[in-house]
């Protein structure tokens, strides 16, 4: 257990939120990407994509780096906005609609 440091509650540790005040437990949150299989030759590369949740000493930020092995071999920060530009480019394409009148047509029962 510990003490949340914007309400002052206390707060398991395996919770990454207060479940007082909501406030992040945490300075940052990381997850790894695997590389494409069919693309990417070498396995021992990944994303490393660390969310900063920013304090009073920080804002904010997403961070990105690509990993090779043991250590990153290039990294860049992004702002609140860049990162919210970039999810909305990797999302997945919706999937094509039919075209209208195909629609019709098989709504019909003749």
């Amino acid at each position: 257990m510990h003490e949340c440091r914007h309400c002052g509650n206390s707060v398991e540790d395996r919770f990454r939120f207060c479940p007082w005040c909501a406030g992040p437990q945490r300075t940052k949150v990381v997850e790894f990407f695997a590389p494409h299989p069919a693309v990417t030759a070498d396995s021992s590369k990944g994303l490393r994509v660390s969310r900063y949740f920013g304090d009073a000493d920080r804002p904010p930020q997403l961070r990105l780096s690509i990993w090779s092995g043991e250590s990153a071999d290039a990294a860049i920060s992004l702002a609140e906005e860049e990162a919210s530009r970039l999810a909305q480019f990797i999302a997945p394409m919706p999937a094509p609609r039919r075209p209208i009148l195909d629609q019709i047509r098989g709504s019909l029962h003749i």
